[in-house]
């Protein structure tokens, strides 16, 4: 099979990504938590029901 460049530049960045923290999976989670705060990351428009609920 043959390498992707784009994987493995991901699993490169990925590497060193972890390795600013030591690999500790907490202190990432909340490096993550700290760069999407006050982000808005989806947003949809009103959704409004299609039908009428029947009535009982």
């Amino acid at each position: 099979m043959e390498r992707d460049p784009i994987v493995e530049e991901t699993r490169r960045l990925r590497e060193e990504y972890a390795a600013k923290f030591a690999h500790d999976r907490d202190a990432i989670f909340n490096d993550i938590l700290r760069r999407q705060k006050g982000k808005d990351l989806v947003t949809f428009p009103p959704h409004l029901p299609r039908h009428k609920p029947a009535v009982a």
